[in-house]
């Protein structure tokens, strides 16, 4: 369900202003607990506020919240020096496939968090494996260095033998290393010294990976120029409010009351936007019109078609269905 909350004025952010990055990793390996430090480190609640006290905070559901694992795909959005980083969780497991491929789609960077003691599982190698093929571009962070058996250095080696294995291209071999205590909410950019497995023993933060997004990672591609055009990544439903086509916008600008076109596969469903939301936080915004780059929730339009392509009505070009 859209949990909402009226603007009066929004205004679009440029692309070059805009990161969309993901998170992979095998079940179990830190993503959820990355988040929830993105969440608390990023001034979205008062310091009195339950979520301060929290775990999992994005694990809505009563299986997720029982397993401790992400099934549903999830994005939040945080603002850093200037930008928007909307950070995608994606699922960790092999089951989901279709989804994690979804995900990755509303995605131009991944962050790919491996457990400093497991290292490779055979999840990283799926998840990873969908993430190069799509041309993200990767930083990888070695998490739970606290562990007692963790071996960093190994963990490293192993997951650059992944990498030579998968990449499609010889840039895809060269990227960021991170080290991290997700629990503690600490990422660095070199290995901490000292008895790492004794909590609070060394400080740290998270703005180091937030300045590492920053430099690194593309800004969306597409251009505002152009028709509007976005792929149907998820949808959401409110008992009120209807269903709502959510995805990353390819091209082109929306507002609200634009007439549209839905391209299924054979199938052509027009309507007009009636509603659009974009992620502040762990809320869904309601505003009056968004430019590419963003990810956004559309009403208006009666479709359960995730794949799909939604585009400007004059100019009805469909994207590969990733569904």
């Amino acid at each position: 369900m859209i949990e909402y909350t009226l603007v009066m004025e929004y205004i679009p952010l440029k692309k070059e202003n805009i990161r969309n990055v993901a998170i992979i990793a095998h079940v179990d390996h830190g993503k959820t607990t990355l988040v929830d430090a993105f969440l608390k480190q990023s001034h979205l609640f008062r310091e009195n506020q339950d979520e301060m006290s929290q775990t999992q905070i994005l694990d809505s559901g009563d299986l997720e919240k029982e397993k401790g694992i992400t099934i549903k795909a999830k994005n939040i959005s945080i603002r850093y020096k200037g930008y928007k980083i909307n950070i995608i969780d994606t699922p960790g497991h092999a089951d989901f496939g279709g989804e994690v491929e979804r995900t990755l789609n509303m995605a131009d960077a991944c962050l790919l968090l491996v457990d400093a003691q497991e290292g490779v599982m055979p999840q990283t190698k799926f998840v990873l494996k969908k993430a190069l093929e799509m041309n993200l571009k990767p930083i990888l962070i070695v998490n739970k260095i606290d562990k007692k058996l963790a071996n960093c250095t190994r963990t490293v080696g192993k997951v650059q033998d992944l990498f030579l294995s998968l990449a499609t291209n010889i840039d895809q071999l060269d990227f960021p290393i991170y080290y991290a205590i997700a629990r503690e909410g600490k990422i660095w950019k070199e290995l901490p010294q000292g008895d790492l497995t004794k909590a609070g023993e060394t400080e740290g933060d998270i703005t180091p990976i937030l300045d590492e997004i920053i430099e690194y990672c593309p800004p969306p591609s597409g251009e505002s120029t152009d028709p509007f055009q976005m792929q149907i990544t998820s949808l959401e439903y409110d008992a009120h409010l209807g269903r709502y086509l959510v995805g990353k916008t390819n091209r082109g600008t929306v507002k609200v009351g634009d007439p549209v076109v839905l391209l299924e596969k054979e199938n052509k469903v027009q309507g007009r936007v009636k509603e659009i939301f974009v992620k502040e936080g762990l809320e869904w915004v309601n505003v009056h019109g968004t430019s590419v780059g963003e990810i956004i929730a559309v009403a208006g339009i009666e479709s359960t078609a995730i794949g799909a392509t939604l585009c400007a009505l004059n100019t009805p070009e469909a994207l590969p269905d990733r569904s």
